[in-house]
């Protein structure tokens, strides 16, 4: 089955964006998740809309447009963040409804609607050379970084005070990390929807955290799951003709489902 599916170039492409992507978005989404902002990648797939239009306007790749508008949500919602740390969930609603609103305006000067839309839900298996690139450019870029600064961010995601009281340059890493979510959640966008990018960070990092008991533990099963969710879902897509974007999330929630079922039982009969 799958020698059918990689004899095929966009195929092929799919698989090793879709794979990159799924080594890469949990690294981030672990981070999220533990800082309690698991809907920032909502935020700003939502405003990298607004890129994207503003990009096809212009007439420039709109994923870069969407790297732009995504970094500068992003450094939007830390300041608005800072400014009030008892109610971090505020910023990540301004940036959105910012983003959101802009996105519906730019739209409207949109010639080609298709090509938008297309962002909305991805289009993994219709990526360029040029994106397929930057995905790769990008997924080794948050390799390195994530594993130069493994102990700074896992101290950071736990309890950003006492890590700035250990030593630790959490500005300065605050900075890099807010750069790296905002590129992985611009070309994540374009190959799997801005609609449900949030998902992906989210969803195999629930699923690591139902079986692994260490921060080391939970990171390897999300990621060994958002592989899993992102190969299954590009293999249904194929054979069945439905959004690989929306196909792959899916299977992660209804593993998720089917984990919730499983751990469920074992407590009832522990008890």
């Amino acid at each position: 089955m799958m020698g059918m599916l990689l004899q095929y170039d966009f195929m092929r492409k799919a698989f090793i964006v879709g794979i990159l992507l799924a080594v890469i978005i949990p690294c981030i989404g672990m981070i999220v998740v533990l800082r309690r902002l698991s809907m920032t990648g909502d935020a700003l797939s939502h405003t990298s809309l607004a890129g994207v239009a503003l990009g096809l306007i212009l007439g420039i790749n709109p994923v870069l447009g969407a790297s732009v508008t995504c970094i500068i949500a992003a450094f939007g919602i830390e300041f608005i963040r800072k400014r009030f740390p008892k109610y971090s969930e505020i910023s990540i609603a301004v940036v959105m409804s910012a983003g959101v609103g802009l996105a519906g305006v730019l739209s409207g000067f949109v010639s080609n609607a298709s090509n938008f839309n297309s962002f909305l839900f991805g289009s993994i298996v219709a990526i360029t050379d040029f994106e397929l690139l930057l995905v790769v450019g990008i997924s080794l870029l948050v390799i390195i970084v994530f594993l130069m600064l493994y102990k700074e961010l896992m101290y950071m995601a736990f309890d950003e005070g006492a890590a700035q009281l250990s030593g630790v340059p959490v500005r300065s890493i605050n900075t890099l990390f807010t750069i790296l979510t905002a590129l992985t959640v611009s070309v994540a966008s374009r190959t799997v929807g801005a609609l449900i990018i949030s998902s992906l960070m989210v969803i195999p990092v629930t699923c690591g955290m139902q079986f692994g008991k260490s921060y080391k533990q939970t990171l390897v099963y999300s990621i060994i799951f958002a592989v899993i969710f992102t190969i299954t879902g590009l293999t249904l897509s194929y054979y069945k003709g439905l959004k690989p974007g929306g196909t792959i999330v899916l299977t992660g929630v209804i593993f998720l489902l089917f984990t919730f079922l499983i751990k469920g039982n074992k407590f009832k009969k522990g008890n």
